[in-house]
C-alpha cells in the first residue's frame, strides 16, 4: 500500500475543486466592468449639463462684435466669468477655445502680478495609506492597468501650446456637435472629457472643454472590488476549512479501510479485522458494512476450504489405506481364490474413490457455477412431475411405490438452474430408495405457502436419528442402512443438495415422519424455494 504525503491527494484535489471554483467566481465578481461604465456615464452627463450652462452663460454674456462685424468671445470676459462658473465644481476643468484653436481662457490659469499667467494646481488628498496598505494599493492599481479595457484607451497628453487639433471632441465642438472623450493618464488614472459648442444665434463662437479626473470612479470601483476581495478572503477560510473537514471526513475513513483491507490481503488467515463506522450512514458507513460483511464471507470460506480439504484428505486417506494393504497383500498370496478376493476389494477402493473425486469435483465447483448462471424461471411442479415419471419408470418392480401430489393450488414458479434443481431432487428420491422397506411408499408433494413454494420427499423407512437431523448434511457424514455395502455412498449428497438450494435463497431441512402415538414412520425432507 503506497504511503501518504503530509497532504493526501483525494484532500489536495477536494481543496483544488473547491478553491479553483472559487477564484473563478472571484474574477468574474472583480470585472466589474458594468458598474464601470455606469459610472463613467453618470459622470458623462453630468459634464454635458455643466458644459451646456457654461456654454450659455458665455454665448450670452461674453461675446463681442469685431471690427468685421463678426460675433466673437472676448476673452479678457470669458477667462473670469469661466472660473467663476467652474468654481462651486472644485474638481472639473474648463478650457474654452476660439474658433481659431487657440485656448482663449483655462480655469486653471490665473493672471498674476503684472498680467503674468499663473496655474493653479490642485494639490493630491493627504496619504493616509502606509506599510502593508500601499503596497495592497499599488499592486491593486498595478493589476487594474494590466485590464483588457485600459490597455486600448489612448493617452492623455497636454501640451504646452494648447490646440484644438489635439482633442477630437473639441473638432467636433466646433463644428457644432457635442462630444465626450475617455482617456488614461498618469498612474492608470481615467480622464473624461466633454466638448459643448458655444453658440450666438446659432453660430458657433467657440467651443468649451470640461474634463474631469476620474479617481473618484476608480475610488468606487476599488472599494467595490476590495469588498469583494474581502468577502473573498473570507469565503476562502471557509472553503479550505470545510474542505480540510470534508476531506478528513473521506480520507482518513476510507486510508484505515484500505490498510485493513491490505492486512486482510497480507494475512488473510489472521487478520480479519474491518474498521467499524456502524454510526456513519452515508457511503463511506455502507462501505465499511460491506467490507466487513465480504471479509466475513471471505473468512468463512477460507474456513471451510480448510475444513473441506481436511476432510478430503481424511476421506481419501481411507479407501487409499485399505487399497495399498491389499495390493501389498496380494503380492504375497500365491491362492488364486484370496488374490481374486482382494482384486474385488481393490476394484470397490477404486470405485470409492472414483466416487469420491467426482463428488469431491462437483461441489468444489458448485459455487463458481451457480454464481456465474444465469437464472430462469421454471414450474417445479412440472419438472418433480416429470423427474417421478423417470423414476418410475427405470424402477419398475423395485418394490415400492412412487407417488407424485400437488398439495394446494398453485402457481409454482420458482426462479433457478433447471439442472442443479434436478440434481437435489434425484438426491433426495436416491437417499429415499435406498431406505424403503419392500412394498413401502416415496411420496412428492407441492404446495404454495405465501411466498413460497415448499417441495417435500418422504418415505417409510426407520427415520433419522434424532441427534443427526442436522448432521447429516455436513460433508462426508453418512448415515446409511446396515444391509448397504460400505463405501457405495461419498457422503457429499445432501451437502451438496443444502449448497445449491441455499444457492437459490431456499432453505432444506431434515425431520421425522410420526404417528399420533409418537412412534417414527420414516423420515422426510423440505424444500422451501422463494416463488418467483
Amino acid at each position: 500500500m503506497p504511503r501518504r504525503g503530509i497532504v493526501s491527494p483525494l484532500t489536495r484535489r477536494i481543496l483544488t475543486i473547491n478553491v479553483l471554483a472559487l477564484a473563478v467566481l472571484l474574477a468574474g465578481l472583480l470585472y466589474v466592468g458594468r458598474y464601470e461604465e455606469n459610472l463613467i456615464e453618470a459622470e458623462f452627463q453630468a459634464l454635458r449639463t455643466q458644459g451646456e450652462i457654461f456654454a450659455g452663460a458665455l454665448g450670452e454674456g461674453a461675446h463681442g462684435t469685431l471690427s468685421d462685424g463678426t460675433t466673437a468671445l472676448r476673452p479678457e470676459i470669458a477667462g473670469p466669468m469661466l472660473r467663476r462658473l467652474v468654481l462651486p465644481t472644485r474638481t472639473t476643468r474648463a478650457r474654452l477655445f476660439g474658433v481659431d484653436g487657440s485656448v482663449l481662457a483655462d480655469s486653471r490659469i490665473l493672471l498674476g502680478p503684472e498680467g503674468a499667467p499663473v496655474q493653479v494646481v490642485a494639490l493630491p488628498p493627504p496619504v493616509e495609506e502606509e506599510g502593508l496598505s500601499r503596497f495592497v494599493v499599488h499592486l491593486y492599481d498595478w493589476v487594474v492597468s494590466l485590464l483588457p479595457g485600459r490597455r486600448h484607451l489612448p493617452r492623455y497628453v497636454e501640451r504646452t501650446e494648447q490646440r484644438a487639433t489635439d482633442y477630437a471632441e473639441v473638432e467636433k465642438a466646433l463644428a457644432g456637435d457635442v462630444a465626450k472623450g475617455l482617456r488614461v493618464g498618469e498612474a492608470s488614472g481615467l480622464v473624461l472629457t466633454v466638448a459643448v459648442p458655444v453658440q450666438r444665434f446659432k453660430q458657433v463662437i467657440g467651443a468649451i472643454l470640461l474634463s474631469i479626473r476620474g479617481g473618484a470612479i476608480d475610488d468606487a470601483v476599488r472599494a467595490v472590488r476590495f469588498d469583494i476581495l474581502k468577502v473573498f478572503g473570507l469565503a476562502l477560510a471557509v472553503t479550505v476549512l470545510l474542505s480540510l473537514y470534508l476531506a478528513r471526513s473521506i480520507v482518513r475513513p476510507l486510508h484505515r479501510l484500505a490498510e485493513a483491507a491490505d492486512r486482510v490481503r497480507r494475512a488473510p488467515g489472521r487478520e480479519r479485522s474491518i474498521p467499524d463506522f456502524h454510526d456513519r450512514q452515508d457511503e463511506i458507513g455502507a462501505l465499511a458494512r460491506d467490507l466487513k460483511a465480504m471479509t466475513d464471507a471471505l473468512g468463512v470460506r477460507l474456513d471451510a476450504i480448510e475444513s473441506f480439504a481436511a476432510d478430503v484428505a481424511h476421506e481419501i486417506k481411507n479407501p487409499l489405506t485399505s487399497l495399498r494393504s491389499a495390493v501389498e497383500t496380494a503380492a504375497r498370496l500365491t491362492d488364486p481364490d484370496q488374490q481374486k478376493k482382494l482384486m474385488g476389494i481393490i476394484l470397490d477402493d477404486v470405485q470409492r474413490l472414483d466416487r469420491l473425486i467426482t463428488d469431491i469435483s462437483d461441489a468444489s465447483r458448485l459455487d463458481t457455477e451457480l454464481s456465474r448462471a444465469e437464472l430462469a424461471e421454471l414450474e417445479l411442479d412440472r419438472l418433480l412431475a416429470a423427474l417421478v415419471e423417470v423414476y418410475r419408470t427405470a424402477r419398475t418392480g423395485a418394490g415400492y411405490t412412487l407417488i407424485f401430489e400437488p398439495v394446494t393450488a398453485g402457481p409454482f414458479r420458482v426462479l433457478g438452474v433447471e439442472s442443479r434443481l434436478v440434481q437435489v431432487f434425484q438426491n433426495l428420491l436416491t437417499n429415499a430408495f435406498s431406505f424403503s422397506p419392500s412394498g413401502g411408499a416415496v411420496t412428492v408433494r407441492i404446495r404454495r405457502d405465501g411466498d413460497w413454494v415448499v417441495a417435500t420427499v418422504e418415505d417409510e423407512g426407520p427415520g433419522i436419528p434424532d441427534g443427526s437431523l442436522s448432521r447429516i448434511f455436513e460433508r462426508f457424514y453418512s448415515e446409511r442402512p446396515e444391509a448397504e455395502r460400505f463405501g457405495t455412498h461419498s457422503g457429499l449428497g445432501l451437502s451438496i443438495s443444502r449448497q445449491i438450494v441455499e444457492a437459490h435463497n431456499g432453505h432444506i431441512r431434515a425431520e421425522n415422519r410420526r404417528d399420533g402415538n409418537g412412534r417414527v414412520q420414516g423420515a422426510r425432507f423440505v424444500v422451501s424455494l422463494p416463488a418467483a
